[in-house]
This record gives C-alpha cells, structure tokens and sequence, in this order.
C-alpha cells in the first residue's frame, strides 16, 4: 500500500504522537539516550513518522548538527537525492576536512556537476560520506533523521549503509522509519549502525483509538461507532484518523448493519488495485464484503460460480489474504472491504444482500441481509428480524441483538404491535447489556421525543438513568419526570423507586435511604408480578445491608435467592449472586468466594454482558488479592480496567482495585496515580460511595510507598465518609488497620489504638475474624511504640498465626514481617517474611522486606533473649508460652487466641515438656533472662 505525502500529518505534542506506543517509545528514548540507533518499522498509516519527529525534536536538542531527509516513492529514482538532503547544508563545513578526491566525489554528487557515480567514483564517495560523518561528530554529537527509508534511493542507501557500519565509537546516532508490510526489516539495518534496536509499531487497541479520536476533537462518536473504526481501520491510527474525520462531517449516520462511510482519500489508498480486476472479480469481492464471514461456499451460494479464480487473482494483487488452511475469504487489510462497500451503488449494494439474504446458512445473518435488501417498512421483514434479535440476546450477543432491533424497528410500521418505540426500547436494553451505552442513550432521547405511553417513557428514563452509570448526578432531573410518568402504577414505580435506591446512595450519600428505596421497589415489584425488578431490588438491599452491618443481611440475601429467579439477574452484577459474594468475602469465606464470582463470570461472558463481566472480573481480583496470590490479581486487575475503559463502564472501581493490586504486587507509582485518578473521577460524578473507597486505595498506596503522613490524611477523611454513609462493617474498606499503622508511624499513638478499640468491636460483634487480626497486628506496633517488646512480640505472632488460617496470605506475610522488625536484629530473622512474601508474589512489600534485612545489624554473640528460648516449640505453643510471659492468665489467652482454655492447658503441658520446665513461673523466669530453678 502506498500512503501519499499529504496524508501525513503534522507533527504535534508528544502525547499526541505516541499514544497507543507508549512502552516502544520509551525503549527508543532508552537506546537513544545511551548514545544507540534506532529503526522503527510498520505498515503503511501506523504511526512511524510522527513517533520519529517526536524523538528527533527531543534529541535534535542534545545534538550539534541535526541532518533530516524523507524520501518519496516518486523521487526515488534520482541518484544522490537524500544525500544531497542530508549534507547539502552542511559541505562547507566538511570540504576543507576532506582529501582532494573524496571532496570533489562527494561535491559532485551533491551538486550534480560532473559526473559522479558509484560505479565509477564508489571508493572515494563511501570515503567522503565516512569522513563528512565524523568531521561533523568532531565538533559534537551528530544525529542523522531519515524517513521512509524504503523510499530512498539506491545510491544514497548504499552509502549511508557503508558509513554506518564503519562509524564505530564515532558520537553519530542515526534514527530511521521504514514502511514494512511483514516481519521482513533485516536489509533495511544494513543501512544503520551494529546494534542499532529495531522496534515494530503495532496496531492500537480499542481504548487507544478512542483516545487518539478524543484527542483529535472526534468526541462525539458512539462507543459501539468506535468499536466499529476500530474493526475497519485494523488499529491503524491514520485509518481510524480519516475515517472518524469522515463520520464527523457526514450529517447522516450509517443505518445499523451497515459498514461505515470510508472517504475517498482512503478508497484511493487501498483500491488502486482494483483497476486490475475484471468486473466480475470485482462483483465477486463486494459479496465477500457484505457477508460477515464469507467462504467460496457462501460466494458460489450466492451466485458467484468462479469464485475461486476470482478471490485466486485478487490474492495475487494483495486483496485477500491467502489462507492455506480453511475455507474463508479473508481481505488483507478491514479497510479493503469496508471501502469496496463504500465504493458500490446502493442499488448494487441492494441485491449482494438480496443474494445473500437466501445464501447465508445463518438465519442472524439471513435476517440482516434481507432487512438490508428492502427499502421502506415491511411487517414480515420487521418480525423475521426481532425472531434474529432474540436469537442473538439467547446466543449472547447483544451487541448484534441491539442493531438487529434498531433494524427491526425501522421496517415496522406505524401502529403495529410491537410498536417500533418498543423495539427500539429493546435494542436499548440489549445495547445496555453489550456495554454501548451512548447507543442505549440515544435511542431512549429519541424515542422520549416523541412517546406518549407511560410505559415507554418510563422504560426510555429507566435506559436515560442506566446509561449515566455512576454519575447519576447529572441525570437529576430525570427521576421527578420519570415519577410523573409512572403515575401509580405499580410496575412503573417499582422501576422507579429501584433507581431512586441508586441515587440515594450514590448521590446523597445515605445507605439508609438507599435501603430504604429498595425495600419500597421490592415490594411494589412483588404486587406488580414484576418479579426482574423485584429480584434486582431485593438485591440491591442485601448488598446494603451487608455494608451497614445490618443484622437483616442474610435474610434478605437469601428472599434474593428465592426461586423463581431471573436468568439475567441471576449473574447480574447488582444481582443476588453478587451480594451473596460481599457477603463471603466479607465473612473470610474465601474459597467459596471464588466459585461463586467465577460462575457468575462464566455466566456473564456466556450471555455477552459486558458491564457484569467488567465488574465479575474485578471482584475475582479482588478475591485473589484478599487470599495473598498478588500476581494473580495485579493480572485481573488490569483486564478489568482494559475492560472498563474499553466500555465506558466502571472505570472508577476498577481503577481502585487496579491501584490496590499495584501497591500490593506491582508498582507503586502506577498505584498512586490510579488511585488519584479513581478519586478524581469519583469526585467529578458525585459518587459518594466510591469517593471513600478511591480515597481507601489511595492511603494504601501511599503507606507502601512510605508516605506515613499521605496515608494518614487519606485514611481519615475515608473515616469521615464512612461514617456519614452509615457504614459500620470495618470488612467493606478494610482500611482501619492501614491507619491505625500509619498513625503509630507518624506518632500518634492514643488514635491508633482508640481505631483499633472501636473498629474491634464492630468487628467482633459481626464476626470479621481477619479484621480482628489485623487490628491485633497494629496494636501490637502500638505496644512496641510504647515499649512493651514482648507484648508485641506475642500479639504479632498470635495475629500472624491467625490470618495464616484463614487464608489472608498478604497480611500474613505482613504479620512477619513487623514481626522480624521486633526480634533479634540480623537479616537471617527477615528469612519468614520474605519466604512469604515471594509466595504472594508481593513485590513492593519484598522490597521493604529486602531492605530492613540488608540494613540489619549482625546479631551480636550475646545471651539469647526470651524469644530465643522458645525457638524449639512449635507456632501455637510458642504464641501460648509469650503470652504467659506477659503475665495473661489462661482464660484470657483462650480469648486472644480464639481457642479453649483446655486447649491452652494441654499446649501449656507440651511447653513444660519441651523446655525442661515444671511451671508457669519457671517461663517468667525465661523472659527475664534468669535460668528456671
């Protein structure tokens, strides 16, 4: 493919430019800033001249003398053209470096006078290009610019390639840009320096050419429209540029189904080619073009009976790609296919699809083509395509349901039953499923314009509400309208109220109202036979509930899971099985946890629901986190964010629970700015809620980085929040052990331990034994801050054996690790936490770890200290022997440890066994040093 020289766009700020390269631009910087080369190569349209212009710019700077030339396909047959680009300026200031021959070859070359070639003047030529180079370096660094390398002509490559391989320690850099179709760069290096670093730019993702259209000013364009530039351009980023350009002037938008308008400076790009197909080769590719998975059987189907030599011919002008294996028509590039469309008549178009519509073995893709074959509305073609709609929702696929109901409503005529607003009503639903929320947004505006059923309307806002997900602030004014419009009827109020329950929490903040609203919802649902609002109601106050500590939670949870039960709530990410899951992990039933949220995301994957899959993976890395695999999660967390911003859907939780899972098991900085992102954006939507949770994982993010102060002010203004919520369950955040640590850091000693004692009690009345434990891990440090070393002692290793039961392998490994801090000083005493650390896979907490040991001091040979002394018993018999030293009678023991004061006094005999002893007093003795009588 030849991309013209007015295609390329100019060169703009750096953010612009590497956009979707973001991890190879900065391995080019890395080369270029130790003084390396460096090749960028790609396809045509991909971004090399623009990520080139931005390095040059940035290292033009450091240089002393910049040459730049860019070749063009038209010029690239005159010898000595990018020569003369690149030393043009600059021969008076080598010529009088140069012996006579190599001068004169080399002004004759530039200039044009004479008649010097390679052939007769090769030696001195390569002599003087050698020569110019490192008369230039002499006076300081040169770099060397070039673009379209492939453009260049033969006699200038040849002579770069001779100087570059000869420059050796020679302060010359050479930066080049190289259009390639495949993997094949190897000749092109022949042409740059010995380890000069190629880097292959690749095609952008989804959220990368949605952020490139942003930046560009396309803003206003669907997501389900992106998704669909996205496919078409192949990820190319000039593509995707021209064809967002397109749709933005176009005042009429494609009809649904149908590929997008691609302009014509692109047609001329990718169907050049076309000029050398016969006109029934050409007839041929518009039926692959229109089919969504076209094969020589749907081709001959259609009535295309020389398939095979057609699609043969136009493989060998680069059309198709070839595939050896498999019967699919497969075009080389998604542009091809879409602008051969493009190019068509629409009568032609008209009758591929009528062809198709009776080819195609599918009857989804029967449907489509037949609605796409008529003009003007048709009953029999309106029901066949709402029977493919309903097919696609059962397939998982609402995506394809949502534009085959917008399809369905067009050709229904006025005053049919179904309306066409009712379809539409559908397609929205279905688009809200698929995750294309500024589709279900437009359609419910455009059918408000005009409904005047109460039913509709209500069902349009309800749509208007969903698709403003957590900002429902700025759908304020909605709910007064949409009560209007609901009347008293109860169906249309259980709908209603369901929201209101949403925006009592989100918005105003209120659990209380929040539960309240979802109680009323669920009720009017259950009178209506309503039982989907029902079911979701009942749902969405269990999950309340079980953050306010409610001691309701489990029955509520269990009226939700009540047969019957609705498929579609039932793995739902506000349904039941979701609050059924906060409450396991809530209660530290970890493994049940993970069944419960992997069903629910098999479910939501199997039924192509986007959103829930967004949220359903998050919560499995959320599972993942609470049980110490860090690795794991950090994986989860990212694809959900991938997920999320792919959307436009729960971008702020997910970007919470990224940061954790940064802080726990990756990166610390990408924690922090996730984190200040999630508030940011929580902030910005008035989300109540999540405010306090952004805030949690950004005060986590700031302890692990060391900033105890940070942590502090974040945590306490969670604190705030949470209590103006009505939040009482510590499990919910999580977040009172982080603080009660950062404050023992910053000094503040009778706060913490006054969190510790009242955030304990909440939690031993609900019975959150890892929070328990967690509390006991930062009272423990409040202890030693005071000076009590074997309290603390004691304290840490009953809470680290604990949380080890339960499964908490993160805050297990942070137990020992405050518990070495506390024992004996050496590195070998970091040997436990370190050990579990490395299992978590927690690799900003190993660091922490690796440092105190490397800054240990050696143990001095001096008497062992009490610990010592207990160093050959086991876990439960040491913890029992420190705490005697402490001076606790067996019954509290029993209630520090969570076991029976028998069990205390049969580990007690063992101790007595094991250490030669015969008493409880003989173990004082041992922590005060003195020998047992």
């Amino acid at each position: 493919m030849t991309v013209r020289r007015d295609f390329e766009e100019p060169a703009r700020n750096p953010s612009e430019q590497v956009i979707g390269q973001e991890e190879l631009f900065a391995a080019a910087r890395e080369q270029l800033g130790r003084g390396g080369s460096v090749l960028l190569h790609g396809p045509a349209g991909i971004g090399k001249s623009t990520v080139l212009r931005t390095l040059a710019a940035e290292y033009g700077r450091t240089a002393r003398t910049v040459l730049r030339c860019s070749a063009t396909e038209s010029e690239s047959h005159l010898p000595f053209l990018a020569l003369a680009d690149l030393f043009g300026l600059v021969l008076d200031r080598v010529a009088g470096s140069l012996p006579a021959a190599q001068r004169t070859a080399l002004e004759s070359a530039l200039t044009g006078r004479g008649e010097s070639t390679l052939q007769r003047d090769g030696l001195a030529l390569r002599l003087a290009v050698l020569s110019a180079l490192r008369a230039l370096a002499a006076d300081g660094p040169v770099l060397v610019v070039a673009d379209d390398l492939q453009w260049l002509d033969p006699a200038s490559a040849e002579l770069l390639g001779f100087a570059a391989r000869r420059l050796g320690d020679t302060p010359v850099q050479l930066l080049y840009a190289v259009r390639t179709e495949g993997e094949e760069f190897d000749r092109h290096l022949r042409a740059t320096p010995p380890g000069t670093l190629a880097l292959r730019l690749g095609p952008l993702s989804r959220g990368q050419v949605s952020a490139l259209l942003d930046h560009r000013g396309y803003r206003g364009l669907p997501r389900s429209t992106v998704r669909d530039i996205h496919r078409t351009s192949g990820g190319n980023p000039l593509f995707a540029l021209e064809l967002g350009r397109a749709l933005a002037e176009n005042p009429t938008p494609p009809r649904p189904g149908e590929p997008l308008p691609v302009p014509t400076s692109l047609r001329a790009l990718v169907l050049s080619r076309l000029r050398m197909l016969s006109a029934e080769a050409r007839r041929t590719l518009l039926v692959a073009s229109a089919g969504a998975r076209p094969t020589l059987a749907l081709l001959h189907a259609a009535g295309r009976s020389n398939a095979e030599a057609e699609t043969a011919q136009a493989a060998e002008l680069g059309l198709l790609a070839t595939e050896p294996e498999g019967p699919a028509v497969r075009f080389a590039h998604p542009l091809i296919s879409a602008a051969l469309y493009a190019e068509a008549p629409a009568q032609e178009r008209r009758a591929v699809h009528a062809a198709l519509s009776t080819a195609a073995s599918d009857p989804i893709e029967r449907a489509r083509h037949l609605a796409l074959a008529t003009t003007g509305t048709d009953p029999d073609v309106a029901a066949r395509l709402a029977e493919a709609a309903a097919l696609a929702r059962d397939r998982g696929a609402p995506s394809v349901a949502a534009s085959l109901g917008l399809l369905a409503a067009r050709h229904t005529p006025a005053g049919s039953t179904p309306a066409p607003d009712e379809r539409r009503l559908q397609a929205a639903d279905d688009a809200i499923i698929a995750g294309e929320v500024d589709l279900a947004r437009h359609i419910a505006r455009d059918v408000l314009t005009r409904a005047t059923v109460p039913a509709d309307r209500v069902r349009a806002w309800m749509v208007v509400i969903e698709a403003a997900g957590q900002a429902l602030g700025d759908v304020d004014a909605v709910f007064p309208q949409a009560l209007a419009d609901a009347g008293d009827d109860p169906r249309l109020l259980a709908q209603v109220h369901y929201q209101l329950a949403w925006r009592g929490l989100v918005v105003e903040g209120d659990f209380e109202e929040g539960r309240r609203e979802a109680a009323h919802a669920a009720q009017l649902a259950a009178r209506a036979g309503d039982r989907r609002t029902e079911l979701m109601a009942l749902s969405f106050q269990a999950q309340t509930e079980t953050l306010m500590g409610h001691p309701e939670a489990p029955a509520t949870i269990k009226r939700a899971l009540t047969e019957p039960q609705d498929p579609q709530v039932a793995c739902h990410h506000n349904g039941a099985g979701s609050a059924r899951f906060r409450w396991l992990i809530m209660s530290d039933q970890l493994s049940e946890a993970r069944t419960t949220v992997t069903a629910l995301l098999r479910e939501a994957r199997r039924r192509g629901m986007v959103e829930s899959e967004v949220h359903h993976v998050r919560m499995l890395a959320e599972t993942e986190l609470r049980a110490g695999h860090c690795g794991r999660a950090l994986d989860l967390a990212r694809e959900s964010l991938r997920l999320a911003r792919d959307c436009g859907i729960g971008e702020v939780p997910s970007a919470l629970l990224t940061s954790l899972a940064e802080a726990s098991g990756g990166d610390v900085d990408s924690a922090l700015a996730l984190a200040r992102e999630a508030v940011e954006q929580a902030e910005e939507d008035g989300d109540q809620m999540y405010v306090s949770r952004a805030l949690a994982a950004l005060g986590y993010a700031q302890f692990v980085a060391g900033d105890a102060a940070g942590a502090v002010r974040s945590l306490r203004r969670v604190r705030e929040l949470e209590q103006g919520l009505g939040i009482t369950d510590p499990a919910r955040g999580r977040w009172q052990g982080d603080l009660a640590e950062a404050l023992v850091r910053v000094g503040e000693l009778d706060e913490a331990q006054e969190l510790v004692d009242v955030t304990r009690e909440q939690a031993l009345r609900l019975d959150r034994g890892s929070v328990v434990a967690v509390l006991d891990r930062a009272e423990a440090l409040i202890r030693a801050a005071r000076g009590a070393h074997d309290a603390a002692v004691a304290q840490l290793a009953a809470a680290q054996d604990r949380l080890a039961r339960l499964g908490s392998g993160l805050e297990e490994a942070r137990a020992a690790f405050a518990l070495a801090a506390l024992r004996a000083p050496g590195a070998a005493s970091y040997d436990e936490a370190a050990r579990l650390m490395r299992r978590c896979r927690a690799l900003p907490w190993l660091k922490q770890v690796d440092a105190a040991a490397a800054a240990s001091p050696a143990a001095p040979p001096a008497v062992p200290a009490a610990a010592d002394g207990l160093e050959g018993l086991a876990s439960m018999e040491r913890q029992v022997a420190s705490l005697v030293m402490e001076g606790a009678t067996n019954r509290e023991i029993a209630a520090r440890l969570f076991i029976s004061v028998k069990t205390v006094e049969a580990t007690l005999t063992r101790v007595y066994r094991k250490l030669g002893i015969r008493s409880r007093v003989d173990i004082v003795r041992l922590a005060a040093g003195r020998r047992p009588s």
